[in-house]
C-alpha cells in the first residue's frame, strides 16, 4: 500500500454510499424498536416477579436468563429454523424479534437489580395514605426504578447495534444492519478497505461522544 498523504475522500465516499446508509437506517430502526419493546416487557416481568411470590418463581427466573448463557450462534440458528418453520420471510421483522428476544434477559437483570434495593415500606405508606395501585405504580415505583430502566434501555440499544452473529442468521435480502454490511464489505474486497477504516473512525468518535452524553443523562436521572 502506497502512502499518498491525508485525504477526506473516503469520508466523502461514506456520505455517498446508499448501501451504507440503508444498513445504518436499519440498525437504528431495529435497535430503538427492539430496545423499547424489550425494556417494556422486561420491566413488567421484573416488577411482577419481584412483587409477587409464586411456586415457579425460581424456574421462571432461570429460564429468563437462558439467552444470556447460550452462545449467540445457537440462538441465531434456532431462530432461523423457527422462522422457517412458521413460513415467516427473513427481513427487518425477524431481526426485530430476534433482538428483542436476546435483549430481554439483560433488561430483566438490570431492572431486578434496581428493585432489590427497593424499600417496600414506601409502597405500604402510600397505600396507607390512600394511593391506588395505579398511582403507586406510576408515581412511586417507576420513578424510583427509572435509573435502572434507562440503563437497561441504553444497554439494549448498544447490544442491538453491535450484534452480528444472530442478525446474520435472521436477516433477509435488503435488511442488512451495519455490522453485517461491514462484514460483507470486508469479505467482498478481501480485507479492510479505506472506506471501512473511515467508517471505523466515525463510529469510534460517535461512540465516545454518545457515551459522554448518555453518562451525563443517566447521572441527571439518578439525581432526581
Amino acid at each position: 500500500m502506497n502512502w499518498n498523504g491525508f485525504s477526506l475522500r473516503w469520508y466523502k465516499r461514506l456520505l455517498e454510499s446508499r448501501e451504507l446508509w440503508r444498513a445504518f437506517r436499519n440498525s437504528i430502526i431495529i435497535a430503538v424498536s427492539s430496545a423499547f419493546t424489550a425494556t417494556a416487557i422486561g420491566t413488567i416481568g421484573a416488577i411482577g416477579i419481584n412483587w409477587y411470590r409464586f411456586r415457579l418463581r425460581g424456574y421462571v427466573q432461570t429460564i429468563s436468563f437462558l439467552p444470556m448463557i447460550l452462545p449467540e450462534i445457537i440462538i441465531g440458528v434456532s431462530l432461523s429454523i423457527f422462522f422457517a418453520g412458521l413460513g415467516i420471510p427473513l427481513g427487518l421483522f425477524t431481526i426485530y424479534v430476534a433482538h428483542t428476544t436476546f435483549n430481554l434477559p439483560f433488561v430483566f437483570l438490570l431492572v431486578m437489580a434496581r428493585l432489590d434495593e427497593f424499600d417496600f415500606s414506601i409502597i405500604e405508606a402510600a397505600h396507607d395514605l390512600g394511593a391506588t395501585e395505579r398511582e403507586t405504580m406510576f408515581k412511586i415505583t417507576l420513578p424510583i426504578c427509572m435509573p435502572g430502566i434507562v440503563s437497561a434501555l441504553l444497554t439494549a440499544i448498544t447490544l442491538s447495534l453491535e450484534d452480528f452473529v444472530i442478525t446474520f442468521f435472521v436477516a433477509g435480502p435488503g435488511s442488512s444492519t451495519l455490522p453485517v454490511f461491514i462484514y460483507s464489505a470486508i469479505t467482498r474486497k478481501g480485507g479492510i478497505t479505506p472506506l471501512i477504516s473511515a467508517l471505523s473512525v466515525v463510529m469510534i468518535l460517535g461512540t465516545v461522544f454518545l457515551s459522554i452524553a448518555l453518562r451525563k443523562f443517566v447521572k441527571t436521572i439518578a439525581a432526581k
